[in-house]
């Protein structure tokens, strides 16, 4: 059912300030900010929990704020409820962009451009609701959306086996750290261009991320591909759903691609969350590499919709 939202401020009207319960209203909408994860989680379930598939990603983040929280240190949450009823969330670590699930009215993204206070490097969502955000909170500021990476969001369920590649899959260790930052900042450039935000924090939070990962137990690590004694492929998992998981980044170096090294160790790495209680595999694929999106869906994976990575830039840039 549709929720008539009530009127936005025209041009020139400010929101109201934020009340002392973190609430700003207008009219019968309020945008509230809550006051840890788990408030978001519980509030926000309804809009999170209505695609887990196309909301892989803000569940696995949140997952990962519980778990480690260290991986991201600073959180800023939003949501918009129409007469007490949830009708749109957001979320954003930062310095990334903001991650935002489909409403379940698409007139909470104006409500959201216009009530979000902080500087947004940019949005990160599925099609069509991206797009959507980024015309209204550009509008407002006299910006721009640029495409950063056009992406497919894939699930699956049941992995195709592949055989006849050499070599083995083996968890990384902490021995292997080095290696696994190196690929780690190699798959950012390559995929991101620029790698990724390049702040002065930027090591650091990679490595972070990294080390969680590498003591993160069953629930998130790093899993390598070895040929003769030599790692040729990697890739890291984790961020968990309610009933899922996600796996990536995949990287293998230039050197060693076409061997089918990340075809066989994507398809051993999603059997093996899958046995261990997982009902679902998700990632993410550069929509511009056929390559990548031919080798998953040939393990079985199944393109469920289109995401984008945008970036705000000024106007007259």
């Amino acid at each position: 059912m549709t929720i008539a939202l009530g009127a936005l401020p025209g041009d020139g009207e400010r929101l109201p300030g934020r009340s002392a319960g973190g609430a700003r209203t207008i009219d019968r909408v309020r945008i509230v900010v809550p006051r840890s994860t788990e408030e978001f989680l519980e509030r926000a379930g309804p809009v999170l929990l209505a695609d887990e598939a196309r909301h892989n990603l803000a569940l696995g983040i949140l997952s990962t704020v519980v778990a480690h929280p260290e991986v991201y240190p600073e959180q800023h949450y939003w949501i918009v409820e129409a007469e007490d009823v949830v009708v749109g969330a957001a979320l954003q670590t930062p310095p990334y962009n903001l991650i935002l699930p489909r409403p379940l009215d698409d007139a909470a993204l104006p409500v959201l451009a216009r009530g979000i206070d902080e500087d947004l490097p940019g949005v990160t969502a599925a099609l069509p609701e991206a797009d959507a955000f980024a015309s209204a909170w550009c509008e407002e500021r006299r910006l721009r959306p640029q495409v950063r990476v056009a992406q497919g969001i894939y699930a699956l369920e049941h992995v195709v086996p592949v055989t006849g590649v050499p070599g083995a899959m083996r968890p990384a260790l902490v021995s292997d750290r080095d290696l696994a930052r190196a690929w780690f900042q190699a798959f950012a450039d390559e995929v991101l261009e620029a790698g990724g935000p390049t702040d002065a924090d930027a090591e650091a939070r990679q490595n972070r991320s990294i080390d969680a990962r590498l003591g993160g137990g069953p629930t998130s690590g790093i899993a390598l591909w070895a040929d003769g004694g030599e790692v040729v492929s990697l890739a890291g998992f984790g961020g968990e759903t309610p009933h899922g998981t996600r796996i990536g980044p995949v990287y293998t170096p230039p050197a060693r691609r076409g061997c089918g090294y990340a075809s066989a160790l994507t398809a051993e790495l999603s059997a093996q969350l899958l046995v261990g209680g997982r009902r679902f595999c998700f990632l993410y694929t550069d929509l511009a590499n056929p390559t990548s999106n031919r080798i998953y869906q040939a393990i079985g994976y199944v393109r469920v919709c289109d995401s984008v990575e945008l970036t705000f830039e000024p106007a007259g840039a």
